[in-house]
């Protein structure tokens, strides 16, 4: 399978979010999308997820314009993690991850024996079956962000596209989640697309980085070759250095440069 950007723009209110942008997104593939504040990455996954109009082009997830899929059969195509979930008051953690599965038996069926399996199986993957009957309110904030990465997982789709997944985390339970993720596109060949702030994070857990600035994308590559281009260097103002610390490269910002 296979997600493609063919010619995609977003508008906010007035202005483009996003230009005119193509792409694709191959299976079992992971894809970091960085750029300053503004630079259209919420408004571009969102666009992806199928959450946000286009104002012109198509995305196709296995040839499909998730545009065009009903609400069910998007959910059944791509999981959205956004960056602000919304929490219902008093859901216990077991029912939340069960919304993922709505796409698989609608409304008017209850859930079948596989789905409760299947819900099961994402709890235990992101390593909170014991919080289970919780009511997810009362979670840390690592816990509840692996309850929606467990919500998901349980849509069971190939394609998950996140936006800051690890906002507001600490150090530990930002490369936390980040490894769970990881380890969807190496055992079940999921592709993730992710917007993430710290560019270390970003280059480490990318098969490929995409760099935005002012609604377009301006390059995308391996992260090396990001590092060094000047189009980062112009994104964010400054000179970006990658050091290698215990055979793990870090991107160390330099020099302001405008």
């Amino acid at each position: 399978m296979r997600m493609s950007a063919r010619n995609i723009a977003v508008m906010a209110g007035s202005h483009d979010a996003v230009m005119p942008s193509s792409f694709d997104a191959a299976e079992g593939q992971w894809i970091s999308v960085v750029g300053p504040n503004g630079a259209g990455k919420t408004s571009l996954v969102e666009a992806l997820a199928g959450v946000r109009r286009v104002s012109q082009g198509e995305v196709l997830v296995d040839g499909r314009d998730v545009h065009a899929m009903s609400e069910r059969e998007r959910a059944a195509a791509v999981a959205f993690v956004p960056q602000h979930p919304l929490f219902p008051a008093g859901m216990s953690v077991i029912d939340y991850v069960a919304l993922g599965r709505h796409a698989r038996h609608g409304l008017w069926r209850g859930p079948s024996p596989d789905d409760h399996a299947t819900v099961g199986h994402s709890l235990e993957r992101v390593g909170i079956s014991a919080l289970a009957n919780r009511e997810i309110d009362s979670l840390s904030g690592g816990e509840r962000q692996r309850a929606v990465i467990a919500r998901a997982l349980s849509q069971t789709t190939t394609f998950i596209v996140m936006d800051e997944p690890t906002n507001g985390l600490d150090v530990r339970h930002q490369v936390e989640i980040l490894e769970l993720v990881r380890r969807e596109v190496v055992e079940c060949g999921a592709t993730v697309i992710a917007t993430l702030h710290d560019l270390t994070l970003a280059g480490h857990f990318a098969d490929t980085m995409m760099v935005m600035n002012e609604g377009r994308i301006v390059t995308q590559g391996a992260a090396r070759d990001v590092a060094a281009s000047a189009e980062l260097r112009d994104a964010y103002g400054i000179e970006i250095m990658v050091v290698d610390v215990a055979g793990r490269d870090v991107w160390v910002p330099g020099r302001v440069t405008s």
